[in-house]
């Protein structure tokens, strides 16, 4: 997204004002600077939400070359890519962040999350044991609930789960993370009523869908819930339970559970007759 109508706009304003102005005139200097920072941040607001992250990069590595000590070009920066899908490049960019003066809690979080996509795991939880307790946000928990998580300290995750949830007005993230975590320790009832926790906040998120499909499958529950679904849902999660059966011995019921899927798909389901023709070759 390019905005090249921005800059002339601005520099037409400050070229007028200063023809009208006379020597000294502090005031009308103030009025023109105070609407060029506020374009400045209106465009640095559109770069790191909406705007192409590759130019956004390229838009903030220029301010960086005008003014390396800039903290918002340098936040700017580590944002876009993060939103490239460039993690490794973002920590980099989010340490040199906490690397300046007027650096934050909020940057340190944001460091601790890039190095977690990038699986420093331990640097990660080193960076958020800095931040202190009273700093207390919706990310800052999630991530210490993930942390937690990968430790195995199950009390410590699920009461960072249940904290972030708190501090959010849309938790069915949190709650479908926290039911995934309860269903890779076997306690697939806590798992299932988390998943239906998650879907009460967002009818539409499939994830926790098939994740309900996985904990209710786990203990032989072959039906499928009574949630909100398309048909070519239904047939994706027919086929998530037909395999779940299949691995748990109930082979019948999961060849029949395949059957439903295809028939229920509005489309050919090629993943689930190729289950079925894989089944048919086992005898």
């Amino acid at each position: 997204m390019r905005h090249p109508v921005l800059a002339p706009i601005c520099v037409a304003l400050a070229m007028t004002v200063a023809a009208c102005q006379k020597p000294g005139d502090t005031d009308v200097d103030r009025a023109v600077q105070d609407v060029l920072a506020s374009d400045e941040s209106s465009l640095t607001g559109i770069m790191m939400t909406v705007a192409d992250p590759d130019e956004a990069i390229r838009y903030f590595r220029r301010l960086l070359e005008e003014d390396p000590d800039k903290i918002s070009a340098r936040r700017g920066l580590a944002q876009s890519l993060i939103r490239a899908q460039r993690p490794a490049e973002a920590a980099t960019a989010w340490a040199a962040v906490l690397r300046h003066p007027d650096a934050g809690n909020e940057d340190r979080v944001n460091y601790a999350d890039a190095l977690i996509r990038i699986g420093e795991w331990d640097k990660a939880e080193a960076e958020l044991d800095r931040i202190p307790p009273t700093f207390e946000t919706y990310r800052r928990y999630r991530l210490e609930a993930m942390v937690a998580d990968g430790n195995g300290e199950w009390a410590k995750a699920d009461s960072f789960y249940e904290t972030a949830a708190g501090l959010t007005t849309k938790p069915a993230g949190v709650y479908n993370n926290w039911g995934y975590s309860k269903l890779t320790r076997g306690d697939f009832k806590g798992a299932e009523r988390l998943f239906v926790t998650a879907l009460t906040y967002d009818p539409g998120l499939f994830t926790a869908k098939n994740n309900l499909v996985l904990a209710r499958g786990a203990q032989r529950k072959y039906e499928l819930p009574v949630v909100r679904m398309t048909q070519t849902e239904r047939a994706q999660l027919y086929h998530t339970l037909a395999l779940t059966a299949i691995k748990q011995g109930d082979v019948a019921i999961g060849k029949g559970l395949l059957e439903q899927a295809i028939e229920t798909h509005p489309q050919h389901f090629e993943a689930a007759v190729q289950a079925r023709r894989a089944l048919e070759a086992q005898g």
